[in-house]
């Protein structure tokens, strides 16, 4: 496959879009012959930065693939690390491009809104000279991994929410519960589904100690400011009621009971490394949307967002559309039940447009659970993405384990998934040592609401 000037060479395709083409294998391609020093640095809070440092070629012949990997690279870290300012340490024609597109009104308009949203600050890119690049800089921290005493874990879903009670270690209860939250303006419909479960889980302990909440959006000091999850709820309401939801919540389950709020992906990768008895561990949720987390070398939670949902995975000029960001290529409709939906015409299957997407994934999955080998392509395809989206993370990211959740790796499509991801890795990344890991069928559902259950220190 050839993007520009950039050869790429793939041995393992999706059977079911055989045009799509990885990013990481783009990124070997592009960097195997690129000479000029060139850096891509992006502040977050607390004067943490992150640093991409790289090569691009410099040249006119190759300005468009230099722009377009320099591009992509700055959008990955944007939603991988996240920050509200970015120095592009090197080249000014490419600065020059990027400034162009990284601005109010711009190619790149809903990241620039995002990351200023996010951290209350607006958005700035500016220059640097390469031998100027900023010294990366990361606070971790130590969460999870606590057992004692009575605790709730929760763990909110686009379409279900699954709850557990958790005494000395043990599970004593946990559900799944069905909801709607990303079609429901009213924020009490969310306030009072979250705490209905959660007393559920009260119920069955003689008292609650601490409630661990893992929930998909970013979070920061436990307050919402970003979720699809509320994704209905007016600008209005989301700052009176949303922000705090988890807060209010937990006051209604009991007075002064300490919780925390984590991103749902970094409770996935802490059950993992609770599970794996290891560190280096990305959990990966398959579920609603994609949701990643990240446990380092230490064990410590780094503090970055790890929102892959929204970083790019395909260098395809005609990739998948997303239309929350407007961009293409993003993980969420490659690693995700829109993956599956997307797919299943592509493999001759029609979903009832009346289903809702939690329902035309399981007549996906039931269809796969039968033999169908539509339905088993669609899984199939969806493993070679993954393995392709984990050559693109281990770019950015010092991965041992890959931990797999979420409802998309359920059932015997799951299993397929997983075997097809080990064989492409394999045969387009031998360099790379990453042990896939799929949890027992319970762990897959809820495993993310009893991890969360350890968040709290008490």
């Amino acid at each position: 496959m050839k993007i520009g000037n950039i050869e790429v060479n793939v041995r393992k395709s999706p059977v079911l879009e055989p045009e799509y083409v990885p990013m990481g294998l783009y990124m070997d391609a592009f960097e195997k012959n690129a000479t000029e020093p060139f850096a891509i640095a992006v502040y977050r809070e607390n004067g943490n930065v992150s640093v991409y440092d790289t090569k691009v070629h410099g040249d006119e012949k190759y300005f468009d693939d230099d722009c377009r990997y320099a591009e992509r690279v700055l959008k990955f870290m944007l939603w991988a690390s996240g920050g509200y300012k970015v120095a592009i340490c090197g080249n000014a024609k490419i600065y020059e491009k990027l400034a162009s597109m990284y601005k109010r009104g711009g190619v790149q308009n809903f990241d620039v809104k995002t990351m200023s949203d996010v951290y209350e600050a607006e958005f700035e890119i500016f220059r640097l000279p390469y031998e100027q690049k900023p010294a990366p800089k990361s606070s971790p921290k130590s969460v999870g991994g606590y057992v004692d005493g009575c605790r709730i874990g929760f763990d909110a879903g686009g379409s279900d929410m699954k709850v557990s009670a958790v005494i000395d270690g043990k599970v004593v209860y946990s559900e799944e519960i069905v909801w709607l939250p990303k079609v429901n303006s009213d924020p009490d419909y969310h306030l009072e589904n979250i705490v209905t479960a959660m007393k559920k889980a009260a119920e069955k302990m003689p008292r609650v100690d601490a409630i661990g909440i893992s929930s998909a959006g970013i979070y920061v000091n436990n307050r919402t400011m970003l979720a699809s999850l509320f994704l209905a709820v007016s600008p209005e309401d989301f700052e009176k009621k949303i922000k705090d939801i988890y807060k209010n919540a937990c006051a209604r389950v009991g007075e002064n009971i300490p919780f925390e709020v984590a991103n749902d992906g970094d409770v996935s990768a802490l059950a993992g490394a609770m599970d794996l008895k290891d560190n280096r561990v990305m959990g990966l949720a398959m579920g609603t949307s994609e949701a990643v987390g990240y446990v380092d070398a230490s064990g410590n939670i780094t503090g970055m967002l790890n929102e892959l949902a929204f970083a790019p995975i395909d260098m395809n000029p005609n990739a998948a559309y997303n239309s929350w960001s407007g961009d293409k290529g993003v993980g969420s409709d490659y690693l995700s039940q829109d993956a599956v939906i997307r797919l299943a015409p592509r493999a001759g299957i029609r979903l009832d447009e009346s289903l809702t997407p939690a329902q035309k994934l399981k007549e996906a999955q039931k269809l796969a659970n039968e033999g169908d080998e539509r339905a088993l392509a669609i899984f199939e395809s969806i493993g070679t993405y993954l393995a392709h989206a984990i050559g693109t993370y281990a770019h950015f990211y010092d991965i041992a384990h890959l931990l797999l959740l979420g409802r998309v790796s359920s059932g015997k499509g799951g299993d397929l998934l997983v075997e097809t991801c080990i064989q492409t890795l394999k045969a387009d990344y031998p360099q790379l040592n990453i042990h896939v890991e799929l949890p027992d069928e319970m762990a897959r559902r809820v495993g993310q609401s009893i991890a969360a259950a350890s968040l709290v220190k008490l």
